[in-house]
């Protein structure tokens, strides 16, 4: 199995950008949790960020051609990005929404998900787990059919 992480804007600043939201690792530490564990889960995995909506989609559309997941922290696209929706369901790639914090708790234009309608699950307010919790879905959910 392979899974392609994407990270939209401004999570490469993390580390130094809200740490009493976000926590205090910089997006390679998270990086590093995730490799460790998918190499004893037998998973590959490819990491890519971006603050740039049109690169992400451009991941999007190729990754069923390179992968079987998509796990999607979109940052602040995912309460805005008709695009990225589009892209999941035009490309037809299973994905998986996470957030480092919990976006239902907080101000009320991040309550609302753009792309998680195309996603078949959705992971938030754990931190850094949020990313470990996100593979692990991917893993459980390997053999199981879309609803």
């Amino acid at each position: 199995m392979k899974v392609l992480f994407l990270n939209g804007p401004n999570l490469n600043l993390l580390g130094q950008r809200e740490p009493e939201i976000y926590g205090n690792l910089k997006l390679s530490d998270i990086e590093d949790m995730v490799r460790n564990r998918a190499a004893e889960l037998n998973v590959e995995v490819v990491f890519f960020q971006s603050n740039h909506e049109g690169e992400l989609v451009t991941q999007i559309q190729e990754a069923p051609n390179n992968y079987n997941y998509v796990v999607i922290n979109a940052g602040a696209y995912t309460h805005t990005s008709i695009a990225l929706n589009d892209a999941i369901i035009g490309a037809g790639i299973n994905a998986i929404e996470i957030h480092l914090s919990n976006v239902h708790a907080r101000e009320s234009y991040r309550k609302k998900s753009m792309i998680a309608k195309a996603c078949i699950g959705s992971i938030n307010g754990f931190g850094s787990s949020s990313y470990i919790l996100g593979l692990e879905a991917c893993v459980l959910n390997k053999n199981k059919p879309n609803d």
